[in-house]
């Protein structure tokens, strides 16, 4: 064979591979609202900077007559490419080809690229569109999700790793997005479930919709196993950009700094919050107050509205963001808003990413439902992270931060490194009218005019410790500060722990409470 006539052979199966599942499958991925796994590469990744690996690998699977079949690179797409001109290795489950479904080379080519990745230093995009595994290769699939858990584990601290659900991804195969730091999906495409409707069905006897067991606002609002909401596939991947925009290629690094823009005009700090600490406001607007450009890139925007985390930069760097949302639940600790918290500080800190905690909490939520599903225990991961975080902790109380509240909100005590506090902020063990009616019930019951009294004394407290003077004095308060004082003093908090070092007793791991 001539040289000539061997590249008219390569290209000839390189097209014939690259097809997919043919016309006919690709017909029925589109007419679903679907693009194909190379249409969603194409349009993730930078123009022209895809490159292919294991296009040529095949199945080995022999039996119910797979032999006959080829299958155009085993259902999966791998390789490499840049965002914003960084690196980034990938792969797309191809649903046109045996319903994307996963044998064991298939997961090779996976955990192949995943290793790439590791070793390399840059993230990881997974692109899930799957049936799930490949029931011909028995054993063989399972043991090929196996090996992409422990990747997933493996990878886990070391690159960032985003999960996107672009159709269905069910039974075994949800718990690799599940161990991923960032999930994204699509309104009316993504699905994700243990069990089916039918298995519903036949267990428990209940009907249900595939969209209302696992689709995609069902994982964002209330099961929040995904922290990112698009309404087409082009919004996604411009939400997976802007995400990665703020990520450093790896533990090893920082996130690269860019031009500090000063916030906007229209957000004036001082304005912000009601003379009435009854009255709630969005703490977003503080966010957009203080960090550049007023652009808070808010993550699980759907879930446990309670409490608020993102991404900002400040001064030019990339910065973590939390905060308690006074607009829901007075902005309380809550089972779901604790894993919320937790989760995003971890991630934070393994990617030495500087966390800004703006607090303003009552406490925890009380009630038998809570107590029930373990508060006790999912709170305890609050200030578990925050206590291990060693990347810098800049705290500022706005306003309410009682009782355990206050401390789990990375306080002096959980080590933080700076801690301001507004001249609204109340430090306290809970509110004056609650501690007014414990520490004075006596008199005030013993008067003549017990409301009176009773008003008088929450005035006593309030004037002795809803401020923040009593804290600072014992030096938990490092400044009490004027709101519009604040970007200044985070930005050189910043700009004075970037070299910060924090070392920690010799041990294997901490035991988290999980």
């Amino acid at each position: 064979m001539t040289f000539m006539q061997r590249l008219i052979d390569f290209f000839g199966k390189k097209s014939s591979k690259a097809k997919g599942g043919g016309d006919q499958a690709i017909s029925k991925q589109k007419a679903g609202g679907k693009m194909t796994a190379r249409e969603r590469i194409a349009a993730l990744l930078d123009d022209g900077s895809f490159h292919e690996y294991d296009l040529f690998v095949e199945h080995n699977c022999q039996d119910f007559g797979m032999h006959e079949k080829e299958l155009a690179a085993d259902g999966v797409i791998t390789g490499s490419g840049t965002i914003g001109g960084r690196p980034v290795c990938i792969y797309a489950q191809d649903f046109t080809v045996a319903g994307g479904s996963l044998g064991f080379m298939h997961a090779r080519k996976i955990t192949k690229v995943m290793d790439h990745a590791m070793k390399m230093g840059v993230p990881i995009i997974g692109i899930n569109d799957s049936g799930g595994a490949r029931i011909q290769e028995g054993v063989n699939s399972l043991a090929g999700y196996g090996e992409i858990f422990y990747r997933n584990t493996l990878a886990s601290g070391i690159v960032p790793q985003i999960s996107v659900i672009l159709g269905p991804c069910a039974g075994g195969a949800v718990y690799s997005p599940a161990l991923t730091d960032f999930v994204f999906v699509v309104d009316k495409i993504s699905k994700m479930f243990i069990t089916g409707p039918e298995v519903v069905k036949t267990v428990l006897g209940e009907e249900i919709s595939m969209e209302e067991l696992g689709g995609a606002r069902v994982q964002v609002e209330t099961a929040g196993n995904a922290h990112f909401f698009a309404r087409s596939e082009h919004e996604c991947f411009e939400q997976i950009r802007k995400l990665v925009s703020y990520l450093p290629d790896s533990n090893r690094r920082k996130a690269a700094d860019v031009e500090k823009k000063e916030p906007r005009p229209t957000y004036k700090i001082e304005t912000l919050i009601p003379g009435d600490s009854k009255i709630p406001f969005d703490v977003r607007d503080i966010v957009r107050a203080i960090v550049d450009d007023s652009e808070f890139f808010e993550v699980q925007k759907q879930f446990a509205p309670n409490a608020i985390i993102g991404f900002s930069r400040i001064g030019g760097e990339t910065v973590g963001i939390i905060g308690n949302q006074a607009l829901v639940l007075a902005g309380v600790l809550d089972i779901d808003a604790s894993d919320k918290i937790a989760r995003f500080i971890r991630f934070c800190d393994a990617f030495n990413i500087p966390l800004l905690t703006l607090v303003d909490i009552p406490g925890y939520l009380p009630g038998s439902d809570q107590e029930h599903g373990g508060v006790i225990r999912h709170g305890a991961k609050v200030l578990y992270a925050y206590s291990e975080a060693t990347v810098p902790k800049i705290t500022v109380i706005l306003r309410k931060a009682y009782g355990g509240g206050y401390i789990a909100m990375c306080s002096h005590h959980l080590r933080a490194d700076f801690v301001f506090a507004w001249p609204t902020a109340e430090i306290a063990v809970m509110g004056p009218e609650g501690a007014a009616n414990i520490i004075f019930r006596s008199e005030i019951q013993g008067s003549k005019n017990p409301e009176e009294t009773r008003r008088q004394k929450v005035k006593e407290y309030t004037d002795k410790f809803a401020n923040p003077y009593v804290a600072a004095s014992s030096g938990y308060v490092d400044a009490v500060i004027a709101p519009e004082e604040t970007r200044g003093y985070i930005v050189h908090a910043l700009r004075l722990t970037r070299d910060k070092q924090e070392s920690r007793p010799a041990r294997k791991h901490g035991i988290p409470p999980f």
